[in-house]
C-alpha cells in the first residue's frame, strides 16, 4: 500500500487531465468535468476521450487513452462499471499518474461488484498509479482550478480560495459542505471525496492536507474506518503539522450492539471508540455540517490565537439573550466565571444600570457610542479570568447606525488586544461578516452555534497539549488457559498484571470452605467456580455476608444444590471463598478488542451510572496513569468519587493504577482476549487502595 498521502499531487495539481467517457452534453457525468474545467479556466491541457466523436465541447477528442498525445497526470473515468477496469488498465499502460473513477456499481452492490473493484485495486498496486474511488464525486483544487468532479454544487461557482481542506468519504455530504462554504464566503483549498476507497482512502486525504501549504484546517466527513493504523497515523501527521482536524463522524451505532458476553462489550460501542480515537489523536468531533464549517472557519480565522482555557465572558445588550447565551454556554461545557470587582466597577462606570456579572447585560447603551462599547470590551478582556469573550450582537449590524458603532470599535479593540479571543454571535449582512472576519474575529450566526464553536476552539487548544501517541506494546506470551475458565483464574492473571485482587481460595468441600473462611476472617463471600457460568448470580451462584462457620457451611451446600438444579450440565470446578468488603465506591472496569481499532479500555461508576446513564470513559489501550486519571475526571459522576455531599474521597490514584494495568494487559494480549470485565472494582477511600471483586476474561 502506498505511503500516506503519496501521489495525490497528480489529483490536486495536475498539469493535464484526460476525461475517459467525455460527453458533448454538459449535464451528463462525463460532460460536466469538461464544462467545469473550461468554465473555471483550468490552465493545463484537457483531453476528452470519446471513440465516437472528434470534438467534445469545442475541444479535440481522442478515440482512446492510447491515442492521447501524452500521458496526462490525471485521468477522470466516467464510463459504466463494466468498462472501468479496461479504462484504468489503459491509463496504467499509458503512464497516467492518477485516476478518479466516478463509476458506481462496485463493492456497494455485492460480490460481483467487489470482484470488479478488486481488479481496480490490483491495477493501482501494480502500476503505482493512485486511484480515487470508484463510486465517488471526485476532487477539486480551488486555486489551481483543477476540477475532477461532476458535483452539481460547483455549477454556480467555486468557493473562494482559502485555508479549509475538505476530505469526505461521502460524496454528497462533502460536496454539500463545499456548497455551504461558497454560499457563506468561506475559503477552501481542496475538496476530495473518497467513495469506495479501492486505493486512495480518507487517511491519504488527511495526510496530504497535513502536508499541503494551501491548507491550515482540515474538515473530515467520516463514515467508517477501513484501516485504523492509517487513520490514526494521518491524524498524528496533522497534529504534528499544527493543523486542526475537525471530524463529522456519521453512522453512530447504538452502544450495546456488541456481543454482550460482558458489561464492557455492551458499553464500549463502536461510536464511543471512534470518540476515544479522535480525542487521543487531537481531532475534534462535531455533529453537523454547519458545526463543521463554523468551527473550521473559526479555527482558520484565529490561527494560533486559540483560547488558553474555557473561562468565558458573555456580553449582551439584553437580559433575556444573556440568559439564553448562558444556558447555551453551560451546555457546551464552557466555564462562566464572575468578573472581578474591578471589572464590574469599570462596567458600571460607563453604564450605571448594567448587570455586570457574567453574562454581562450592558443594555442597549453598549451600542449607543463607540467609547462606551470599547470601555466595556476592554474591561472584560483585561480581566484575569477571561480566556475568551463572546459578544452577542444579534441583528445589530443590519442597522447602519449600529454598524457605525460596532465596526470601528471592534477594529480598535482588535488592534489594542491582538492576542485576545473574541467571538461574535452575529446575524448580519454578508459584507459586514466578511469585514469582521478580515479583522480576525470568528463570526457565527446563532446563540447555540456560537457557544458550541467556542467550546470546539477550546478543545482544539487542549489538543495541542496532548502527548505523542504511545508506542505499541510488544505482544505477551499466550495467555494461560486457566485465566479464561473462571473468575478465580481471571483474577490470578490480572493480579500478575498489576490489577489488585483480594486474597482468595478455591475450595472443593464444605470443610475446606469453613477452614478458608476462618483463616481469612469473617464475613466472607462464596462464589461458584465454573467455566460454563460467566454470570453466576443468574443461577444462584453467589452468597454474600456469611459471618459464621455455620453460615458458611449451610451456604456452601445450598449454593451447590441451587446451581446444579439450575444448570445441571455446567462443569463445577469448586467454590471461591473471599473476604466480604465494605465501604468504597463500586466501579466497572473493562477492556475490549474493537474490530477496527483493537484493544480499548473502559471505566465508569457501577450501577445505573454505567449501564443506564451510559456514563463511561473509553480510551484506546494502553493508557498511562495520567490518561487513566483523565478518564476518571471525565465521568459525569466524577463528583461521587471526589467527595460530593460529604462522601469520603475515593482513592483515585489506586483506581488510575488499576485502569492503566488492565489496559497494558489487554493491549499485550489483544490476539487472545476479546473482552475483560471487572465488575465491580471497589475503590476504597483515599489511601486505602482499590480491589477487583469480580472478573471475567472472554477469549477471542
Amino acid at each position: 500500500m502506498a505511503a500516506l498521502g503519496a501521489g495525490l499531487e497528480a489529483i490536486f495539481a495536475p498539469r493535464s487531465i484526460a476525461i475517459v467517457g467525455a460527453s458533448q452534453d454538459a449535464t451528463k457525468i462525463g460532460g460536466r468535468p469538461v464544462e467545469l474545467l473550461r468554465r473555471f479556466g483550468f490552465p493545463g491541457a484537457v483531453y476528452p476521450v470519446n471513440p465516437r466523436a472528434t470534438e467534445v465541447q469545442g475541444l479535440p477528442a481522442f478515440a482512446s487513452v492510447e491515442a492521447l498525445p501524452e500521458a496526462p497526470d490525471l485521468a477522470i473515468i466516467a464510463v459504466a462499471a463494466e468498462a472501468a477496469g479496461d479504462a484504468l488498465d489503459a491509463c496504467a499502460a499509458k503512464g497516467v499518474k492518477a485516476a478518479v473513477i466516478f463509476s458506481s456499481g462496485f463493492a456497494e452492490l455485492g460480490e460481483a461488484g467487489l470482484a470488479m473493484q478488486d481488479r481496480l485495486r490490483a491495477t493501482a498496486q501494480r502500476s503505482g498509479m493512485r486511484v480515487l474511488g470508484p463510486n465517488c464525486l471526485g476532487a477539486a483544487s480551488i486555486a489551481e482550478r483543477s476540477i475532477a468532479t461532476f458535483s452539481v454544487v460547483l455549477e454556480n461557482g467555486l468557493p473562494p480560495v482559502g485555508p479549509l481542506g475538505i476530505a469526505s468519504q461521502s460524496g454528497n455530504i462533502g460536496s454539500y459542505t463545499a456548497l455551504l462554504a461558497r454560499e457563506r464566503g468561506i475559503g477552501a483549498s481542496r475538496f476530495i471525496t473518497t467513495g469506495n476507497e479501492c486505493d486512495v482512502d480518507i487517511a491519504d486525504a488527511i495526510a496530504f492536507l497535513a502536508r499541503d501549504d494551501a491548507t491550515t484546517v482540515i474538515l473530515c466527513v467520516l463514515e467508517t474506518c477501513r484501516d485504523a493504523a492509517r487513520l490514526t497515523g494521518a491524524l498524528e501527521m496533522a497534529r504534528e503539522a499544527g493543523k486542526p482536524v475537525i471530524v463529522l463522524k456519521i453512522g453512530a451505532s447504538e452502544a450495546g450492539q456488541a456481543a454482550a458476553a460482558s458489561h464492557t462489550g455492551a458499553l464500549a460501542g463502536s461510536d464511543a471508540v471512534f470518540d476515544a480515537v479522535f480525542r487521543r489523536a487531537g481531532a475534534v468531533r462535531v455533529h453537523s455540517v454547519e458545526q463543521l464549517l463554523d468551527l473550521g472557519h473559526a479555527a482558520a480565522v484565529l490561527g494560533d490565537r486559540l483560547p488558553k482555557g474555557r473561562r468565558t465572558m458573555l456580553l449582551t445588550a439584553s437580559g433575556g439573550f444573556g440568559v439564553l447565551l448562558a444556558d447555551a454556554a453551560s451546555a457546551a461545557g464552557l466555564s462562566l466565571p464572575s468578573p472581578s470587582a474591578e471589572t464590574q466597577r469599570r462596567i458600571l462606570d460607563v453604564v450605571p444600570y448594567a448587570s455586570p456579572r457574567n453574562p454581562v447585560d450592558a443594555t442597549a447603551q453598549m451600542s449607543s457610542r463607540p467609547a462606551i462599547l470599547e470601555a466595556i470590551l476592554a474591561a472584560l478582556l483585561e480581566d484575569d479570568a477571561c480566556d475568551a469573550l463572546l459578544v452577542l450582537m444579534s441583528a445589530s449590524l443590519n442597522l447602519p447606525r449600529l454598524r457605525s458603532v460596532y465596526m470601528p470599535t471592534l477594529r480598535a479593540v482588535r488592534e489594542k488586544h491582538p492576542d485576545k479571543v473574541v467571538m461574535l454571535a452575529v446575524h448580519g449582512p454578508a459584507d459586514a461578516v466578511a469585514e469582521l472576519t478580515a479583522m480576525g474575529f470568528p463570526v457565527v450566526d446563532g446563540v447555540a452555534p456560537s457557544t458550541q464553536t467556542l467550546a470546539g476552539l477550546c478543545d482544539l487548544a487542549a489538543a495541542r497539549l496532548l502527548p505523542p501517541l504511545p508506542a505499541p506494546l510488544p505482544p505477551a506470551p499466550t495467555i494461560d488457559g486457566a485465566a479464561l475458565r473462571s473468575e478465580a483464574g481471571a483474577k490470578q492473571a490480572l493480579a500478575a498484571a498489576g490489577v489488585p485482587v483480594l486474597p482468595e481460595r478455591v475450595v472443593a468441600s464444605t470443610a475446606e470452605a469453613v477452614q478458608a473462611a476462618m483463616a481469612m476472617g469473617l464475613p466472607v463471600v462464596l462464589k461458584i467456580v465454573s467455566p460454563d457460568l460467566p454470570h453466576k448470580t443468574e443461577v444462584g451462584g453467589v452468597m454474600l455476608g456469611l459471618d459464621s462457620a455455620e453460615a458458611v457451611a449451610e451456604a456452601y451446600d445450598a449454593m451447590l444444590a441451587r446451581v446444579r438444579a439450575a444448570a445441571p450440565a455446567a462443569r463445577i470446578e469448586g467454590v471461591l471463598v473471599s473476604p466480604m468488603m465494605h465501604g468504597g465506591t463500586e466501579m466497572i472496569l473493562g477492556a475490549k478488542r474493537d474490530p477496527v481499532f483493537g484493544p480499548v479500555v473502559l471505566v465508569g461508576l457501577g450501577g445505573i451510572f454505567a449501564e443506564v446513564l451510559q456514563d463511561v470513559a473509553v480510551r484506546p489501550a494502553p493508557v498511562n496513569e495520567a490518561e487513566a486519571m483523565a478518564m476518571l475526571r471525565s465521568l459525569k459522576a466524577f463528583a461521587v468519587l471526589d467527595g460530593a455531599r460529604g462522601r469520603p474521597k475515593a482513592d483515585l490514584a489506586a483506581a488510575a493504577s488499576a485502569i492503566a494495568a488492565l489496559s497494558r494487559y489487554a493491549a499485550q494480549h489483544a490476539a487472545d482476549i476479546a473482552e475483560i470485565d471487572i465488575n465491580p472494582l471497589l475503590v476504597r477511600p483515599a489511601g486505602q487502595g482499590a480491589v477487583a471483586l469480580d472478573a471475567l476474561i472472554v477469549p477471542g
